[in-house]
């Protein structure tokens, strides 16, 4: 199950998983464009981009900057999202 984390000022949508049982957090980012949308996908805590398609440049290096600057926030939400296990 993905959570929404935020919405950006250009309607890009940031979400993450629950915290998987290795201690990772997946964070995908989506932004809509005319013929669908512009996606990432992220690790966290390595910061491993993966699967980029239509951020490139200066915009994907924001994208980076957003999700370091967040990356403990995220983690400590998605903890929260996790079920307990037995």
């Amino acid at each position: 199950m993905l959570f929404e984390y935020c919405r950006l000022e250009d309607d890009t949508v940031v979400t993450h998983s629950e915290e998987r049982p290795d201690g990772t957090v997946r964070v995908l980012v989506e932004r809509p464009r005319d013929w669908g949308f512009d996606s990432a996908e992220c690790e966290l805590p390595s910061l491993e981009w993966t699967l980029v398609d239509g951020f490139c440049g200066d915009g994907l290096e924001r994208l980076r900057r957003f999700v370091r600057n967040n990356a403990l926030l995220i983690m400590r939400l998605a903890r929260e999202k996790t079920p307990a296990r037995a």
